[in-house]
């Protein structure tokens, strides 16, 4: 089933190009991959999750993911230069979530452990707490 939201022109950019120029940094990077996946993604899930929702970035707005992304150093120009698109495609803009079949789900330990196979996993007891 195809979901739609609204989610800010740096958010999409971010993904849809690997530079960041979301005005909420890594927080603009987990809401539209949480949204596109379907998930509840844990940080290093997110490089993998951006190259699967990449392509369908660019397909659903070609002109806005084709823009040139000058250097930029501060948050200060990121928001400046964002506010140059506005007038052409606006503040924000609708983005389409993953079909399932479009995504590969896997567990975060598993996939942390396929990253780095010798890396020791702390598990932490909470006693039955959240």
């Amino acid at each position: 089933m195809t979901n739609t939201r609204e989610f800010h022109i740096g958010d999409v950019l971010s993904v849809a190009t690997g530079t960041l120029v979301s005005l909420r940094h890594i927080d603009g990077i987990y809401d539209l991959c949480n949204f596109m996946t379907g998930e509840n993604l844990m940080t290093h899930q997110l490089p993998r999750a951006s190259r699967e929702a990449e392509p369908f970035l660019r397909e659903q707005h070609p002109d806005l993911t084709s823009e040139p992304i000058p250097e930029i150093t501060s948050r200060d120009e990121a928001e400046a230069w964002l506010k140059t698109l506005y007038p052409k495609y606006g503040e924000t803009v609708t983005v389409k979530n993953l079909d399932p079949a479009d995504h590969t789900v896997i567990d975060p330990i598993a996939e942390i452990k396929m990253m780095r196979p010798g890396l020791p996993i702390i598990f932490l007891d909470h006693g039955g707490q959240s």
